[in-house]
């Protein structure tokens, strides 16, 4: 089967961090016979410098006519839009495209020096899912009482989109059941003793929590969570929660994987798909070969597993199973260590060992 993808390297590290990725897509896809196409789309803050517009429309039609799309990193400190908000397309296509899901898994390699020393901390492997399109950054540029001395951000949460985001989480604790993986539990993360739309939020949760009488259900207050994710991560499976929420825990998330380098992330909706690393386009490390590819790699590693759920496709699923091993096989024998470890594995070495040990 063949699939096309939209390739959106964007900036900084993104550029680097891409190429090695597509080589091992390339790869993995012969042993399995899966063909992947490219079409590489040019959008982000450098190409906003450089003409005036971050993402053309005809540059979003390519992205969202591909059969997924695989971005590398977008934005630039000194680049930014009049209102001194950064430039990231890809904020445009969660909200254009509907990606209302955003999946930030947390798995551990074992072989890493990681922050905490308890043993059950090495193997963790719990996903957060961000509700990606409304929450605290539906209106993320001023709302319509702003003046000069008050400016506002409204929160909103809607009842068709949280459902969604529901069922989707659902869904996953119990695909991840069958995988061997997880607890088949969903916790719905909320401020609901304090927000009015915390509450009913976690009233909708529970509505859905019905027809997936399967699986456990559970919510949490998000700031203990937070002290969870430091204190006990391992009790957790599968996190549904509202945007802003899950842009700071997914942080924390990558810092027990050993850094931002290791968090691959997804955007998913209801007919479209995005995968990228959590973190940003790193200009400092830029052309320096210290970058860290193992989060890029791992997103087109999901990737290829949406690709196969989607498509019935069971090819692109072991694809993106050999990938994920291969990833760890290669850290464990090869004994790499990121720079943001404290190592001296780089961009090459890295993507060469997984390579290696496909």
């Amino acid at each position: 089967m063949k699939f096309n993808i939209a390739v959106l390297p964007g900036d900084g590290i993104g550029q680097e961090i891409m190429t090695p990725t597509l080589a091992i897509l390339d790869e993995v896809g012969k042993r399995v016979g899966i063909e992947l196409s490219y079409d590489i789309i040019d959008a982000g803050a450098q190409y906003y410098k450089e003409t005036g517009d971050a993402f053309p429309e005809s540059h979003f039609i390519r992205a969202k006519n591909a059969d997924a799309i695989l971005l590398g990193a977008m934005g630039h400190p000194d680049i930014r839009y009049p209102d001194g908000t950064e430039i990231g397309p890809q904020h445009d296509l969660r909200k254009r495209l509907g990606l209302y899901a955003g999946i930030r898994p947390c798995k551990t390699i074992p072989s890493l020096p990681l922050p905490l020393v308890d043993e059950r901390a090495r193997h963790l492997d719990f996903v957060i899912v961000r509700e990606s399109t409304e929450g605290l950054f539906a209106f993320p540029r001023g709302f319509t009482t702003d003046d000069e001395e008050h400016v506002h951000n409204l929160l909103r949460i809607s009842r068709t989109v949280s459902k969604k985001l529901f069922n989707f989480a659902f869904n996953l604790a119990k695909r991840r059941q069958q995988q061997g993986r997880g607890k088949n539990l969903v916790t719905h993360l909320d401020k609901a003793n304090v927000l009015s739309s915390q509450h009913k939020a976690r009233e909708w949760f529970y509505e859905v929590a019905q027809e997936h009488a399967d699986v456990q259900a559970a919510h949490k207050y998000v700031d203990f969570a937070a002290l969870d994710m430091v204190r006990r991560p391992w009790e957790f499976d599968v996190l549904p929660t509202e945007n802003q929420y899950g842009d700071i825990l997914s942080d924390i998330a990558a810092g027990l994987m050993g850094g931002m380098g290791m968090a691959p992330c997804a955007e998913i909706g209801d007919t479209h798909g995005l995968f990228q690393p959590c973190h940003g386009s790193a200009p400092d490390i830029t052309g320096t070969g210290k970058a860290n590819p193992t989060a890029m790699i791992l997103s087109a590693a999901m990737m290829l597993d949406y690709l196969g759920d989607k498509h019935s496709n069971p090819a692109a699923t072991q694809a993106a199973k050999i990938i994920e091993d291969a990833v760890t096989r290669a850290y464990e024998a090869e004994k790499l260590l990121p720079y943001e470890l404290n190592g001296t594995s780089g961009l090459n070495e890295i993507a060469d060992a997984v390579i290696n040990h496909l």
